[in-house]
């Protein structure tokens, strides 16, 4: 089977397709024969050894959201389960024809769901969903989303409206993206570029923010800490920006709070609630409650030309790859 490594730090092209065996699962795990694979923004930083937050040792070997019919089970899994359609976030190897996978981090894909949507079960749609409980929304209170375009910030524009918030503020680069943003439920697009793009959130939300979502780090959310309203909560996932803020004490005094999330020790800290919102999140797709659009299907031998597309940052919607 052909699978995708690289053996040294750089950019797309380090990415290298070479053959090798058929893994076997272990105890706990199932094999995937591959049907889609949802490249992931993150793998970019890691592939550029984009210093110490993204570190990892060579070699390195693409994360990402494989969608795929279960053709092999290891010891301690129900072989029944063979040939069941599921979505799973792997890592290492998700880049390859066959992968192997938890067996109890599985999303289950509804029937009839195309894999653009399923492959977006195990990873950004319970991401979306649970930050957003992190930060306690509540009906009619105003969101804030950052990186509005992307696959976690399009849902969370569209899972905020449907938990009953009243004002959701997107930003994103481009007017395109903006526009996109408003497309899936935001009610105002805000250019983050611009210099004043706190001063235009402050104009939107004279009252404050109650809710600000971020997964860039650095200014970004320095910004977004400050417009928060009394008791108003933001929330962490992420450091897309590559730099850490440093949060002055006195940010909190007017009764704002900051939490940090991770899908990782959530699932450790919460696994039966955690698998219950990839099941709700998959109900959502499979009603049209949710959706997100795929602009870009590759065969696997195109793996660089994915993490280019995901660089260049210009791609609205998933980037998948179709071994």
């Amino acid at each position: 089977m052909r699978r995708v490594r690289y053996y040294e730090y750089g950019g797309p092209g380090v990415l290298t397709v070479e053959e090798t065996s058929l893994p076997e699962p272990g105890p706990g795990q199932v094999r995937l024969r591959a049907e889609a694979i949802g490249a992931n923004f993150v793998d970019t930083k890691i592939r550029g050894n984009a210093g110490g937050i993204f570190y990892r040792p060579l070699p390195g070997s693409p994360t990402g959201d494989v969608v795929g019919t279960i053709d092999a089970t290891g010891p301690g899994v129900d072989p029944a389960r063979l040939g069941e359609r599921v979505a799973a976030l792997v890592d290492p190897d998700a880049f390859a024809d066959y992968a192997l996978a938890d067996a109890a981090w599985l999303a289950p894909v509804p029937a009839g769901l195309p894999a653009g949507p399923a492959s977006l079960l195990p990873t950004a749609g319970p991401v979306a969903l649970r930050v957003l409980r992190t930060g306690q929304v509540a009906a009619g209170e105003t969101v804030l989303v950052h990186s509005a375009a992307g696959n976690i910030g399009g849902l969370a524009i569209q899972l905020a409206k449907l938990l009953g918030a009243g004002l959701v503020i997107a930003t994103a680069s481009t007017e395109e993206k903006r526009r996109h943003a408003r497309e899936l439920g935001a009610d105002v697009s805000i250019d983050y570029t611009a210099d004043d793009w706190p001063d235009q959130v402050r104009a939107a939300a004279p009252g404050g923010v109650d809710v600000a979502l971020d997964a860039v780090g650095g200014a970004t959310l320095t910004h977004s800490i400050d417009l928060l309203a009394p008791m108003g909560r933001a929330v962490i996932y992420g450091l897309a920006g590559g730099e850490l803020a440093d949060l002055p004490v006195r940010s909190f005094f007017a009764q704002r709070t900051v939490s940090g999330f991770s899908l990782l020790a959530w699932r450790k800290a919460r696994p039966d609630q955690a698998r219950a919102e990839m099941a709700e999140v998959a109900e959502y797709f499979a009603d049209g409650r949710l959706h997100m659009d795929v602009r870009a299907t590759l065969p696997l031998t195109e793996a660089a030309k994915a993490h280019e597309l995901l660089e260049d940052r210009s791609t609205i919607g998933r980037v998948l790859l179709a071994p």
